[in-house]
């Protein structure tokens, strides 16, 4: 039933100026509105939603990711505007020379925000 709506992401943040200039600076997202609970920037269909002021420890996991085409290519971009993808340097996971590990599904990189919150984007 919910499959044709889009999509609302919540991504906790501790620091709301620091986390809107890498959403918006970094990344790119377009703001839709700000107030002192939420930041919502449009990303593509779906919005991610900036959870101001919350206390709390960053998930040892991702938390949202993004599908995209040509991934080399926008993990390299991302590198040149300034973000830093995760090396994890497990046996089992080769990653390349840009960061991404090729799972069994797809190609995946990773990279954190400002608060800590890891984030990804793929490719499948």
């Amino acid at each position: 039933m919910l499959n044709s709506f889009p999509m609302n992401g919540f991504v906790p943040t501790k620091d709301a100026p620091k986390a809107r200039a890498f959403y918006e600076g970094v990344l790119g997202f377009e703001l839709v509105s700000d107030n002192e609970y939420v930041a919502t920037y449009r990303a593509g269909a779906n919005n991610v939603m900036l959870q101001k002021g919350t206390q709390f420890e960053p998930l040892q996991r991702t938390i949202v990711g993004w599908e995209v085409t040509g991934i080399r290519d926008v993990v390299a971009q991302l590198a040149q505007r300034g973000v830093k993808f995760e090396r994890f340097g497990l046996d089992w996971m080769k990653q390349d020379d840009l960061g991404i590990w090729e799972s069994p599904d797809g190609k995946v990189a990773w990279f954190k925000d400002p608060d800590g919150n890891t984030l990804s984007v793929s490719e499948h």
